[in-house]
C-alpha cells in the first residue's frame, strides 16, 4: 500500500513538541488516535483519542482498518511496545512506524553506559525473577517498571537475594520536563515519591549470581529427591546440546532441573515438561518461577506417552523417568529427523531396554559411575552412587 492506514508513533515525555515532521503530519491527518491516557494527553489527541482497553488488546485498532489511525507508544514501539503485536497481525504495507529514542537509549545516555553491554528488561508486566539468569557482580541492567511501588519492591527483592549493595539509579520521566535521576542502593532504598513513567538502572554488587556452566547445585532446586543429580545433569545437558530458540521435551521431568538448565543455556530456548505426579509438577512450576522462566517452561501434568500429541515438534527430547518399550516407540514416532534424544536409566530393566534401543536405532550408550569421598570411621572412603546408563542419539 502506497498510503498505509496505520501509523505507529513513538512518543517521548516531551510530547507533541518532540515529534518529527512525519509523525506530526500523521497525527494531524489521523481520524482516530489510540494510546494510554498519558500518551493521548502528551500528543494533544483531544476528541480523536481512544484509550487502550483493559486488559490490553489490539483488536479495537484492527477493527478500524481503512481509516486513518495512529497508535501512540513510548519511545521505540518495537522494544517492549505494541509495535510487534500490531505488525504480526498486519500485512507489511498496512502500517508504517516512526520511532523515538527508547527509554533504554535515554537511560544509557544519562548513565554513560554502553547499551550493547547492558541487559535491558521490561519488568512493568513481568516478575522480578526474570532478572535471575542475568544477575552477577558487575552486570549492568536497565529495566522498565510499572510504578514507584514497583521500584521499592525491586529494591527489597534484590536485597533479600544478597544483592543489597547494588547501585540503584531511579530514573523518572526521561526526556521530558519532569525528568529526575536519583541514586541509592537496593538495601538503602528509602524513596517514597517515585513517579511514573520510571526505569531503574542496576549495577550489580553483592552475591555472585548463577554459574553459567551446566550442572547447577542441587540445593538451588525444590525437589523431593527425584532430581537428575548435578554431575549427571551436566553430562545430560552436554548430550542434549541446547541451541538458541530450540524446543525441548522433558519427559518424566521430576523437579524440572533439566528444563531449567536447558532454558538458561540458550537464548530463547523453551521447554515443555511433562510430569505425572501432581506434587512433582507443583515443584516443577516453583522451579520455573524461581529462575524467572515461567514464560519459557510449560508444565503438563500427565503420563508423558499420552501427552506428546499436544506438544510442538521438539529439537531435543530427554526422558528422565517412566521409560518403557512402548514409551520409547511413541517418542520415536514423534521425533523429527535431526532431533536429539537422550534417555537416562538407573534400573537393570531400563538398562536392558536402552541396550536394545541402541542396537536397533544406533547412537551412543554410556555408563556413568561416580563416587564421592565420605567419612569411613576415622578415615575417608569412596561412596559410590548408583550407576547411570545414558543412551543418546540423533534421528
Amino acid at each position: 500500500m502506497a498510503d498505509p492506514w496505520l501509523t505507529i508513533i513513538g512518543l517521548g515525555e516531551d510530547g507533541h513538541a518532540g515529534l518529527a515532521g512525519a509523525s506530526r503530519d500523521a497525527l494531524a491527518r489521523a481520524e482516530i488516535v489510540f494510546g494510554g491516557p498519558r500518551h493521548l494527553a502528551l500528543a494533544e489527541a483531544g476528541a480523536r483519542g481512544r484509550e487502550w482497553p483493559v486488559p490490553f488488546a489490539i483488536d479495537p485498532v484492527l477493527a478500524e482498518s481503512g481509516r486513518k489511525v495512529v497508535v501512540l507508544a513510548s519511545g521505540d514501539p518495537f522494544w517492549h511496545g505494541a509495535g510487534g503485536s500490531l505488525a504480526a497481525r498486519l500485512a507489511p504495507g498496512e502500517w508504517v512506524c516512526h520511532p523515538a529514542p527508547s527509554t533504554f537509549s535515554l537511560a544509557a545516555s544519562r548513565l554513560g553506559w554502553r547499551l550493547e553491554e547492558v541487559v535491558c528488561l521490561g519488568l512493568h508486566a513481568a516478575p522480578f525473577e526474570r532478572l535471575v539468569p542475568h544477575l552477577g557482580r558487575g552486570v549492568r541492567v536497565i529495566c522498565l517498571l510499572r510504578d514507584g511501588a514497583a521500584v521499592a519492591g525491586l529494591a527489597a527483592w534484590l536485597a533479600a537475594r544478597g544483592f543489597g549493595p547494588s547501585r540503584l539509579i531511579v530514573m523518572e520521566a526521561l526526556g521530558g520536563p519532569r525528568e529526575r535521576l536519583r541514586e541509592t542502593t537496593a538495601e538503602g532504598f528509602a524513596l517514597a515519591d517515585v513517579g511514573h513513567p520510571v526505569a531503574a538502572g542496576i549495577e550489580v554488587r553483592g552475591a555472585a549470581g548463577l554459574p553459567r556452566a551446566s550442572g547447577l547445585p542441587d540445593a538451588l532446586f525444590t525437589h523431593d529427591g527425584q532430581i537428575t543429580k548435578r554431575p549427571i545433569r551436566a553430562l545430560t545437558l552436554s548430550a542434549l546440546a541446547p541451541r538458541p530458540g530450540e524446543v525441548l521435551w522433558d519427559l518424566g521431568a521430576g523437579s524440572g532441573s533439566i528444563s531449567v538448565e536447558w532454558c538458561l543455556a540458550a537464548a530463547g530456548a523453551v521447554a515443555h515438561a511433562v510430569e505425572a505426579r501432581a506434587d512433582r509438577a507443583e515443584n516443577l512450576g516453583r522451579n520455573a518461577a524461581a529462575f524467572g522462566l515461567t514464560h519459557r517452561i510449560s508444565v503438563t501434568e500427565a503420563r508423558w506417552p499420552e501427552a506428546l500429541g499436544d506438544l510442538p515438534a521438539p529439537d531435543a527430547v530427554f526422558v528422565g523417568g517412566g521409560a518403557d518399550r512402548a514409551g520409547i516407540e511413541t517418542v520415536w514416532s514423534h521425533l523429527p529427523d535431526g532431533a536429539r534424544l537422550v534417555v537416562n536409566a538407573v534400573t537393570l530393566d531400563t538398562e536392558a531396554l536402552l541396550a536394545a534401543c541402541q542396537a536397533r536405532f544406533g547412537g551412543t550408550l554410556m555408563r556413568i559411575e561416580l563416587a564421592t569421598a565420605e567419612p569411613l570411621g576415622r578415615m575417608r572412603g569412596w561412596q559410590a552412587a548408583r550407576p547411570v546408563v545414558q543412551w543418546s542419539m540423533v534421528k
